[in-house]
């Protein structure tokens, strides 16, 4: 097995663990409060780390051997689903869930603890993990590479972890927590044999505010990179608001079971996977602006799209649709990225980029669940469970407006 195919299967295998977690955080909190905004905050706490670690997950990455600190992060993901597997556990079984409040709060603060350092690690780990993929791969074939990455990273996060995920929530709720631990074991395994150095080529380390201003003067002499961050920032605020509104809207609009709702994750795991594919040749045959261009438009009726559906199967073919676009327009960016950002500022830039892109990620969340309860006072139940649909589906289409010119430009300016 060459070094770049042990770091896909160990990413597939942390995600695989992440696509099963990404059904049970959000299932889990929901036998505990019907409260959408309470039922939010737990994915927050999942996400709340890409805001406040960001930047120190760069200083240590362009700072340490990034394959160690990927071993390190992911036996720390272990322990803290091993944690709140014990957690739930000990507090089966789960009474009903209030509407106002929370039926276990030992149990509901230790979800929140335990997403909170996943969400941390998460911010470590992956930092470390794109910095170290160039390493891997020559320059030209980073698209191939990120592509083939991030199909294996769909297929377990998003196609099998939400269906295993549901199937153990059925089985036994600690199971879904308890067996990523099992998988974050496997993925250390193959990590530790990927052989090489893996730290930045660096003179010296200078005092971190004086690494971090470096950074921040790359990042702002590139007018595209900047525009990049900030769209894909943007956008990832309205894919959130939609996360809580599809659990809630799935149970109670659309009567979907934990089975049904993860097998409906999936139809966006088959979007995604072929975007993933398929974008070196759509950027190869379209140019990366015009891409860049048709993908951040495709997102508005995506949205509305998943506003709408009936059943299950419409709502999987909206999230497919999504996904495709938003993973074609992950492999522009990320391999454009990794190409225009020296090495040794590698960690650092990327994770300054990455407090834009993912930092409003909690925000969104948070919108998610306000905006529910506002609607509640003037719509029905079910019509408030849809609205950050709408508002996801006009505010990337005013972002889609806004930046057009700008990635057209962007590109037009970059060397040869």
């Amino acid at each position: 097995m060459t070094a770049l195919q042990r770091f896909i299967t160990a990413s597939a295998m942390t995600n695989l663990a992440d696509g099963i977690a990404v059904v049970a955080w959000g299932w889990i909190a929901s036998l505990l409060t019907r409260d959408a905004f309470l039922v939010a905050l737990v994915p927050v706490a999942l996400r709340l780390p890409w805001f406040l670690l960001a930047l120190p997950a760069g200083l240590v990455t362009d700072r340490v051997d990034r394959r160690k600190l990927i071993l390190r992060m992911d036996a720390l993901r272990g322990l803290a689903f091993a944690g709140a597997a014990a957690a739930l556990w000990l507090a089966l079984p789960l009474t009903p869930a209030p509407a106002e409040g929370v039926s276990n709060p030992g149990l509901y603060w230790s979800l929140l603890v335990a997403a909170f350092v996943v969400g941390g690690a998460e911010v470590f780990r992956d930092n470390a993990a794109q910095t170290m993929l160039p390493a891997l791969v020559p320059a030209d074939r980073l698209e191939r590479a990120n592509g083939q990455l991030w199909s294996a990273e769909l297929l377990t996060n998003a196609l099998i972890g939400p269906a295993l995920g549901a199937f153990l929530i059925g089985v036994w709720l600690p199971l879904a927590f308890g067996l990523n631990a099992l998988a974050y074991g496997m993925a250390m395994l193959l990590v530790a044999g990927v052989a090489g150095n893996f730290r930045a080529n660096r003179a010296a380390k200078s005092p971190w505010r004086a690494e971090l201003a470096e950074a921040l003067t790359f990042l702002r002499g590139v007018p595209l990179l900047r525009t990049l961050a900030v769209t894909t920032g943007f956008w990832n605020l309205f894919h959130q608001m939609i996360v809580i509104g599809v659990v809630l809207h799935g149970q109670e609009n659309l009567g979907l079971s934990a089975q049904a709702y993860g097998l409906t994750l999936a139809g966006g795991a088959v979007g995604g996977i072929a975007g993933s594919l398929m974008g070196e040749g759509i950027a190869r045959r379209l140019g990366p602006a015009r891409t860049m261009q048709v993908m951040l438009a495709a997102s508005g009726p995506c949205f509305l799209a998943m506003a709408l559906a009936p059943n299950a199967w419409t709502l999987g073919a909206a999230f497919a649709a999504m996904e495709f676009s938003g993973f074609v327009w992950n492999v522009v960016s990320v391999s454009t990225r990794q190409r225009m950002i020296p090495d040794t500022l590698l960690g650092r830039v990327n994770s300054v980029y990455r407090l834009l892109a993912w930092g409003m990620m909690p925000l969104g969340l948070i919108l998610s669940g306000v905006v529910v309860s506002l609607g509640e006072a003037f719509l029905s139940r079910g019509a408030a469970l849809v609205l950050p649909f709408w508002v996801a589906a006009l505010g990337s289409t005013l972002a889609a407006i806004a930046v057009w010119r700008a990635i057209r430009r962007g590109f037009a300016g970059l060397p040869g």
